[in-house]
């Protein structure tokens, strides 16, 4: 079969580039479907319009380059296709919670057509043809919570759930998407594929307890769940657990936990991190007390101590400093809305992080609302005069701005406004 990829030019923000060129669990999105349909196609070819594909009776797979699938999704829909003899293209059913929740907003890519969505994935057995069939696939997803939103907080909302596919399927054009293909609809996908495979085979079953068993550890820390590379080095007092996927040359310092996430090669995660529904890609690095909450690093960055990022997409060679936070909740309780294409749109979710892109530095003590973009090539320097000294400090008592008990500073002075007495700071005694 020949694999012919439709190119899709939209810059995605913050990062500033295409979606193929940006890391999937890992790799960029067209190296894995280089990988996912290598056993499939033996060439490929790339083209900007259906205009320029040649003419010919050779069994095709279209696609855009833009579009996320796993492999038992893109299996799937090969085999049925195959199976059916005649051209078609992919389509979910209207009722189809994956595609409903977490697929549809901030795209155009899957749109509504007749009684289905239909999507940019076409089969062909003997060369193009007008008005293929649509191919229903079922994402077979399901809901699966992480954590109870207190009422008070969310009195809409409740848990914080994901519909979680075992065929996971998304038009890439917003970092949203990038969120939701590395977290809900990646490694997440992980977890539920494992619960599924676990219940339905007592073999497995079997093969995890005598693991877990022999290796003393617990059952989702035993080796058939926690892929581990060559070359790593990994405290004992490390808790890990599956299904966890760590490349080579990996250190893992003391008192750390990963759960369910993937660690790429030559990674770094120092004493009392924690990683959790997370992709780290290669060459990234964590100093002690890191967080990462079902959030993105793209190759080569840096999060520093004691800073926490939850539901966030990073881009690479980014270093973002000590004691920063992003945060994921309004609360105003309105519903969160995010830059695309010009215009502020909902996300869909009760919660998200930020996206912060390629080549960025951001200094100490900064606080990102919900759904913030930081454009690449930014630098971040925190420069509030209430809590940055930014010279040097003699001896003595200082207090900095703002004061609350201003009669008992002497640098305050009593100015007479009207009847009343207001106090004002001499500016110059502020000024570097």
């Amino acid at each position: 079969m020949k694999r012919i990829v439709l190119r899709d030019p939209t810059l995605i923000a913050p990062f500033g580039e295409p979606a193929r060129d940006l890391r999937i669990l890992n790799k960029p999105l067209w190296l894995l479907h280089r990988d996912l349909l290598a056993r499939h196609c033996q060439s490929v070819a790339e083209v900007d319009d259906w205009s320029e594909i040649s003419p010919s009776s050779d069994e095709l797979l279209v696609h855009k380059d833009n579009l996320y699938f796993n492999r038992d999704f893109i299996e799937t829909f090969i085999a049925e296709a195959r199976a059916t003899g005649q051209p078609c293209q992919v389509a979910f059913a209207a009722d189809d919670a994956m595609i409903t929740a977490h697929a549809l907003r901030l795209q155009e890519g899957i749109r509504k057509h007749g009684n289905h969505y239909i999507a940019d994935l076409y089969y062909f057995p003997r060369g193009v043809v007008p008005n293929p069939q649509p191919l229903v696939i079922d994402t077979n997803a399901m809901e699966m919570g992480y954590y109870h939103i207190p009422s008070y907080m969310a009195p809409n909302q409740g848990d914080l759930v994901f519909q979680v596919p075992i065929r996971a399927f998304c038009s890439i054009e917003s970092w949203v998407h990038i969120f939701m293909t590395n977290s809900p609809l990646g490694v997440f996908a992980w977890g539920r594929k494992l619960e599924q495979e676990v219940a339905n085979s007592w073999r497995l079953k079997l093969k995890i307890g005598f693991r877990s068993f022999i290796e003393r550890k617990h059952f989702l820390s035993s080796s058939p769940v926690v892929k581990i590379g060559k070359n790593c080095s990994i405290d004992p007092s490390a808790i890990i657990q599956g299904p966890t996927e760590i490349g080579n040359n990996v250190n893992i310092g003391a008192g750390v936990v990963i759960t369910n996430s993937l660690i790429g090669n030559n990674v770094t995660i120092m004493q009392g991190s924690q990683v959790m529904l997370s992709v780290v890609s290669d060459r990234c690095y964590l100093p002690f007390r890191a967080a990462l909450f079902m959030t993105v690093l793209m190759e080569n960055s840096m999060v520093a101590q004691n800073t926490c990022l939850q539901l966030c997409v990073v881009g690479r060679n980014t270093f973002i400093g000590a004691g920063n936070t992003c945060t994921d909740f309004d609360l105003l309780g309105k519903p969160i809305k995010t830059l695309h294409r010009g215009r502020l749109e909902e996300v869909g979710l009760p919660v998200i992080g930020s996206a912060i892109g390629h080549n960025c530095k951001i200094g100490s003590g900064f606080v990102i609302y919900p759904a913030r973009n930081i454009e690449s090539g930014t630098v971040l320097i925190y420069g509030d005069d209430h809590s940055v000294i930014p010279k040097n400090v003699s001896s003595g008592i200082y207090t900095r701005p703002p004061v609350f008990y201003p009669d008992r500073d002497p640098r305050v002075q009593r100015i007479p406004v009207g009847d009343r007495v207001a106090d004002e700071y001499p500016a110059e005694q502020f000024r570097d």
